[in-house]
């Protein structure tokens, strides 16, 4: 069995490392998480591995996982570069969703084979995302050699592999905080119009709930056009008037949400036929002001 080290083992990395011990897919080596306290948690919770202190305190391995924020993942690479820990045939990855492969350059300068493997899935527990990450999609880019070893390792976990561009990942990673990240961003938003309303945050979310969950059924059902309700859609100016004018006195950051969403809904309230076309361009005049 291949043994695998890992370097930042954060809520990914935990997941991962995790899974492929359960599996016996990898053997767990050395866990470096930033001070062998974080260390010997990392390695508690994955069943498995040896807790490090760093990288000159690690031994070698066939693969190496760099489960770092984004702007360490470089940086680190030439720090294990420099360890002379990597030999010619080794596999170094990472799971950014946003940087290539190519972060991983000093490695290939030792010989190593690189790639880029990002679960598109939220991580918020790694309990959690061990018993539900079974169907997660996984964009993957890289080296040949890397991907011969690494889709496997992936799929034995119930990964559902998908290729990735180097080149496009910036704008394939926003994509993906726009659906995820900034929409807990979104419901905050309404959290807090809500609030202006009376309603508390927690009495909210309750409200909130079915609300949300059926308006994603209809999107994933019936696509974005078809799913889309409300006062853009029916063409009620007078609502979006007074509407934009509560939110830009009370809460002038949600009103620019509002503003800002409120044009992609013209555009798909256009797109499905809802509304008169002049009332979808007074609304848009509004939203634009």
């Amino acid at each position: 069995m291949q043994r695998l080290n890992i370097i930042g083992c954060g809520r990914v990395g935990r997941t991962l490392a995790r899974l492929w011990h359960t599996r016996a897919v990898f053997a767990i080596g050395d866990v470096d998480d930033h001070g062998l306290d974080k260390s010997r948690a990392a390695v508690a919770f994955i069943g498995a591995g040896r807790a490090s202190t760093g990288i000159d305190d690690t031994s070698e391995a066939e693969l190496w996982l760099l489960a770092l924020p984004d702007d360490r993942i470089a940086e680190r690479c030439r720090v294990l570069a420099a360890s002379k820990r990597l030999t010619a045939g080794n596999i170094v990855f990472h799971c950014s969703g946003a940087l290539g492969s190519g972060e991983l350059a000093a490695a290939v300068a030792c010989g190593a084979a690189v790639a880029s493997i990002h679960p598109l899935k939220t991580f918020a527990d790694p309990a959690i995302a061990v018993a539900t990450f079974a169907g997660t999609s996984c964009g993957v880019e890289g080296d040949a050699a890397a991907r011969a070893v690494l889709a496997p390792a992936f799929e034995a976990i119930g990964a559902r592999l998908f290729a990735l561009d180097a080149a496009g990942k910036t704008v394939y990673h926003a994509a993906s905080v726009l659906v995820c990240n900034d929409l807990a961003a979104l419901l905050e938003a309404g959290t807090r119009a809500y609030a202006l309303a009376g309603i508390a945050p927690e009495a909210a979310l309750s409200l909130m709930a079915p609300l949300v969950r059926e308006t994603l059924d209809n999107v994933f059902s019936m696509g974005t056009a078809r799913a889309l309700t409300g006062p853009v859609m029916r063409g009620d100016v007078e609502v979006v008037r007074r509407q934009l004018a509560v939110l830009s006195s009370a809460e002038p950051r949600v009103a620019a949400v509002y503003r800002s969403l409120g044009l992609i809904a013209v555009e798909l309230a256009r797109k499905a036929g809802g509304a008169e076309a002049a009332a979808l361009n007074a609304i848009e005049d509004l939203l634009r002001e």
